[in-house]
């Protein structure tokens, strides 16, 4: 337990003072989850070792690699630097136990399309969250390709069981846009016969498709940049990275970004951003709202792009998200509807249902969230309208309901407010960014 001044009311809890002085410095965020992620993922059926820099440790990236091990693959550890010694899928075993997910969404989605190919068992689960995440729009198209797969409740969640076999390529269209489910599919499709195919109503995070490229497989996407298309995948022998870079993650920079621009002389600079354009779209939207922010891009070898983002104190102004921009501000839709409640005028999200189906009901939470603070909201089954107050909040008690984002979110609120915010599980935010509220009060936080 520490004292109260240091911010600690319980085990779990945290206050979270008002930035008195801003937000003012340079913050390097650490490496982006969702390539992180995949890196392991691909990692473990590269031919030959992979060097991988700037990998997050988080929880949800460590049950990763615990699960690639049990597979059989050899994973060095030095920091935030591995050594991946992968042979191919032929280099890969049956697991010996039931492989645990934890909290890593990401993981139970996309593990499935990397075995659906190989002849044996793999069952997974995870903690109590997971085995609430809908898994049918996972596992229908695995069972279409060819794979055998089973679930809970008519094979809709977590516990799931994985037997593979002779894949046949296919063309899949999501009824949402959901780069977890096309990137699943797309892993499978490396191995199928003939082509694969999957139609997305709108552009989502292309990660997987940047990395199969970077690893020297051959994948496409006809359609506009910025709305619906079809994303090509053709089968290989073999995937093959020496070194791979993973960027500080944008949605962890977001956090960030956004204090900066609610909070009184703040001046924030993130270095070593990722910019993959799928992933950035808060940044379009919060330059519709009025945000000052610039965005200095850098050169970079390897899949992602990368650069600098300063952020500064600003006076916004309502917008609304659709839902042909939902999927490329998934992650940061908190932190939209967190700068809304400070914008002047009435903001509204539509189209953001995939919301309700996240580590918490995050619609949910972050209504929750916002009336703590006395924000005026009204909750719809797919989003939600924000009454925005550029006088701000006083504070209040946020309870997280253990989500990462919805905690960070809670802490940024507690900078931007007048009297602090009381976070009752800090513990989860280890998730994504373990070193979150270390760099929070580098730039004047707490």
């Amino acid at each position: 337990m520490i004292d109260e001044p240091n911010g600690l009311v319980s085990p779990d809890g945290r206050r979270f003072h008002p930035a008195a002085l801003g937000l003012r410095g340079v913050v390097r965020v650490p490496g982006d989850k969702s390539v992180s992620h995949r890196a392991a993922l691909l990692g473990a059926v590269n031919d030959g070792p992979l060097k991988v820099t700037g990998f997050l440790r988080s929880a949800d990236t460590l049950a990763t690699l615990a699960a690639v091990r049990a597979l059989g693959v050899t994973v060095e550890e030095a920091g935030s630097e591995l050594v991946i010694h992968g042979s191919g899928w032929e280099g890969l075993g049956e697991p010996s136990d039931v492989i645990d997910v934890r909290n890593a969404g990401t993981l139970m989605r996309l593990f499935p399309g990397l075995v659906a190919s190989l002849p044996f068992l793999c069952v997974l689960t995870g903690d109590a969250s997971i085995r609430r995440r809908p898994m049918a729009r996972v596992l229908g198209p695995l069972r279409d390709m060819g794979a055998t797969v089973a679930g809970r409740e008519h094979d809709s969640l977590p516990p799931v069981a994985i037997r593979g076999g002779a894949l046949r390529g296919m063309r899949h269209e999501l009824a949402v846009a959901s780069a977890q489910v096309k990137s699943c599919i797309l892993l499978a499709g490396l191995r199928a016969q003939g082509e694969t195919q999957v139609v997305e109503p709108a552009v989502s995070r292309d990660h997987t498709e940047r990395m199969i490229r970077y690893a020297g497989g051959r994948v496409e996407r006809e359609g506009p940049p910025d709305g619906a298309g079809t994303v090509r995948l053709w089968p290989v022998e073999r995937l093959k990275m020496d070194v791979l870079a993973v960027p500080g993650d944008f949605s962890s920079a977001a956090f960030f970004i956004v204090g900066a621009l609610l909070i009184e002389d703040s001046l924030v600079t993130v270095e070593n951003a990722g910019l993959n354009p799928t992933r950035t779209g808060l940044l379009t939207v919060l330059a519709r709202m009025g945000a000052s922010i610039d965005v200095e891009n850098s050169e970079v070898s390897g899949p992602e792009p990368v650069g600098r983002v300063t952020a500064s104190t600003s006076r916004l102004v309502a917008t609304d998200v659709n839902a042909d921009e939902v999927a490329n501000v998934i992650d940061e839709l908190p932190l939209f509807l967190l700068a809304a409640a400070k914008a002047q005028g009435v903001s509204r999200l539509r189209g953001a249902a995939e919301l309700r189906a996240k580590e918490s009901d995050r619609l949910q939470a972050m209504s929750r969230l916002l009336r703590a603070l006395g924000t005026e909201v009204v909750e719809h089954p797919d989003g939600m309208d924000v009454i925005g107050d550029p006088n701000g909040w006083a504070g209040g008690t946020i309870v997280t309901e253990g989500d990462h984002r919805v905690a960070m979110a809670g802490a940024i609120a507690g900078a931007a407010s007048r009297d602090g915010t009381t976070i009752d599980d800090a513990g989860c935010i280890a998730v994504s960014y373990p070193g979150f509220v270390r760099d929070l009060e580098a730039l004047g936080g707490l």
